[in-house]
């Protein structure tokens, strides 16, 4: 079995989660920030909604140097949330299906204002970059959630805002 093939499963059930989590975004409340170090509810959403799509980035280059003028997303809405997501989702998935472990093993790069962040398989790129990213994020926005009294869908069973059956 190649590493996509073992990917897929695992890439749809995040995806299908993270649609669950943003489905619950409160319009109103994108501009809400716990701390002043925090990302916005908005922006934080957004990059959650995007995430998938660095997989583009990772087949199709071999490095990606961003520069400090880059405008990172805002989506207005959580209509626009759900659609960054689909989309993102739908553009990432053939090109995992294509991808061969050969294409994996390649050495992927990022760099910052032509400074290297880091340089790594694709693979762990995935791994790390992409999938553990979104989780890690998607678990930050579940916290600005439940601070905003919102109720948390479950993603690997069910939340304490929803019912075990009885």
């Amino acid at each position: 079995m190649t590493f996509s093939e073992r990917l897929l499963p695992e890439f749809d059930e995040e995806v299908k989660n993270t649609r669950k989590l943003l489905a619950c975004i409160p319009d109103d409340q994108l501009e809400y920030q716990p701390h002043p170090k925090s990302m916005k509810l908005g922006r934080l959403a957004t990059h959650v909604a995007e995430l998938p799509s660095w997989t583009n980035y990772t087949l199709d280059l071999e490095v990606l140097d961003l520069t400090p003028d880059f405008k990172p997303k805002f989506a207005g809405s959580r209509e626009e949330l759900i659609k960054l997501l689909d989309e993102s989702a739908a553009g990432a998935r053939p090109k995992i299906e294509a991808a061969t472990d050969e294409d994996w093993a390649k050495t992927w790069t990022f760099k910052w204002a032509g400074e290297t962040v880091f340089s790594m398989p694709r693979e762990a790129v995935m791994r790390g970059t992409i999938m553990n990213h979104l989780v890690h994020h998607r678990a930050q926005l579940g916290v600005y959630l439940r601070m905003l009294d919102v109720a948390i869908p479950g993603m690997y069973g069910p939340s304490a805002d929803e019912s075990m059956g009885g």
